[in-house]
């Protein structure tokens, strides 16, 4: 018993030393964190389904800035929205870099816009989001897009008859296909079987990405290649999406029409065709390809689950569910769609489209940063080559700045006289350089198709508002929402 107990505080005094040797070796001054063990870092005592839950704990004891350790990665987490915005806003320059993702890698092969830095991140964001706007991203023809596919979406639930049925593939097909016109020039058929496959394997993509093995790949990547076969089964069905835009790619460059370009792809055909002989250019095809999978698959998944959890909140709470239609219906009424110039008289419903964001926190961590040199920051060095988290559930979730930050409350988004009213903490599409591109679509989406939706529905659970589970079923990369079913019964 005694050898044993020996072993025991030989081991934790050998640990003690080696923290402490691998601190004072760097010369720098890092931030405080919880003891970590080598190799596995802090993964022993870290909630493996919501890391967030952790770092959030962690924080009370150690601060808003602290280092911890995922296996033998070094990372620093910034915890609340004052020390969140400092960062990602306020010294915006130091903090653009993004983190190697090894899966995300993998899936994209090692290009394109989300997963690149330095000059190459530069030119396909400016491309990017000047060719978004051309095409009407935030403005009146993509609103009129989005309007026509609301009535796709809305005959799609008419057919239902008040049947029970599962909203998830409702709502993506009809998210997908706003941004299949930007970057394809065209929308799909609901019944499309190659469709359909796609988007069913996105959904599977982001299931496995907020699942403890997807984590875990991005954690030991050259260990799970060996250990486990999950991952290898959705790459293969990522080769599928792959292959669906480079025939695309090629039907375009078929077509392709200098001086009248359609879509997304055309207009980078062009700019590839334009720098083809410059060495440093990023148009080519590999972040062509890559691109246009970076915004097929955001441009689907994250609205779309987003809309999911907007429904099952209403159905939760039917009281407001009743307010926001009949607000719709003194503003609107049942004959006419909605546009985005209704928002404004519309904002209880607006309030309740944002808290639904904010309290759906979809990517509690946020997208990973990385320090491209040693950054210095509220007194701590982040040292080059460490991962950043500026965890957006701490901003959500700010008891600083929301007054009931655990509760589903639009109140949060108005003031005493029943007024629409901002919170600079409302950051679901995080800010500063790396913030979503396709922030303002996204918005203009949920607007539209949830007003849309409550102008001819009441949704409604088979089980009754009590039978609704409105906790995440993963939470890890993201807050992923539990399978339900509804009924959408016309008014």
């Amino acid at each position: 018993m005694e050898l044993s107990s020996s072993l025991v505080l030989a081991l934790v005094l050998a640990v003690l030393m080696l923290v402490w040797w691998k601190r004072k070796a760097s010369g720098l001054n890092l931030p405080p964190g919880p003891l970590a063990l080598p190799l596995i870092g802090n993964l022993p005592i870290m909630d493996k389904r919501a890391p967030f839950k952790s770092f959030m704990q962690w924080s009370k004891t150690y601060g808003s800035v602290m280092t911890v350790y995922l296996g033998p990665q070094r990372m620093v987490v910034l915890v609340g929205y004052d020390t969140v915005k400092e960062a990602l806003v306020d010294q915006a320059e130091h903090f653009t870099g993004r983190a190697p993702v090894p899966f995300l890698i993998k899936v994209l092969r090692g290009y394109g816009l989300v997963i690149s830095n330095g000059d190459r991140w530069r030119q396909l964001k400016r491309f990017t989001l000047t060719t978004l706007r051309d095409f009407g991203m935030g403005r009146k023809r993509m609103e009129q897009w989005i309007q026509e596919e609301s009535r796709h979406l809305l005959k799609s639930f008419e057919e239902t008859k008040s049947t029970p049925v599962d909203p998830a593939f409702f709502l993506s097909r009809a998210v997908s296909n706003v941004i299949c016109s930007l970057v394809f020039g065209q929308r799909f058929d609901y019944e499309d079987k190659n469709f359909l496959h796609l988007l069913q394997i996105i959904s599977r993509l982001l299931r496995f990405i907020s699942s403890p093995w997807g984590q875990l790949y991005n954690i030991f990547p050259r260990l799970m290649e060996h250990l486990s076969w999950s991952h290898h089964t959705i790459l293969r069905k990522i080769d599928d999406i792959h292959t669906f835009i480079l025939n695309k790619v090629k039907e375009h460059e078929q077509n392709l029409d200098f001086h009248d370009p359609k879509d997304f792809i055309d207009c980078f055909l062009i700019r590839l065709t334009q720098e083809k002989n410059n060495p440093d250019t990023e148009f080519h095809k590999n972040n062509l390809m890559a691109t246009a999978l970076n915004l097929f698959i955001a441009g689907t998944e994250t609205t779309s689950t987003t809309l999911r959890y907007a429904l099952m909140l209403l159905i939760k709470h039917p009281h407001i569910q009743e307010q926001m239609q009949r607000e719709i219906d003194r503003v609107i009424g049942q004959n006419r769609f909605p546009t985005m110039d209704d928002r404004k008289s519309l904002p209880f419903t607006d309030a309740v489209i944002h808290e639904v964001q904010r309290y759906l926190d979809i990517v509690p961590l946020n997208v990973p940063h990385y320090a491209m040199k040693d950054i210095t920051f509220r007194g701590y060095v982040i040292p080059k080559g460490t991962v950043i988290i500026p965890m957006l559930h701490s901003v959500l979730r700010d008891e600083g700045q929301w007054e009931t930050p655990w509760t589903f409350n639009p109140e949060h988004f108005l003031d005493a006289n029943g007024n629409f009213k901002k919170n600079p903490a409302f950051l679901p599409f995080s800010a500063g350089k790396r913030s979503c591109v396709g922030e303002s679509l996204a918005r203009m989406e949920l607007f539209l198709f949830v007003v849309s939706l409550l102008q001819k529905f009441s949704f409604s659970s088979p089980k009754g508002p009590d039978g609704v589970d409105t906790s995440p079923e993963l939470s890890s990369f993201a807050n992923m929402p539990r399978l339900y079913q509804l009924i959408a019964s016309p008014r």
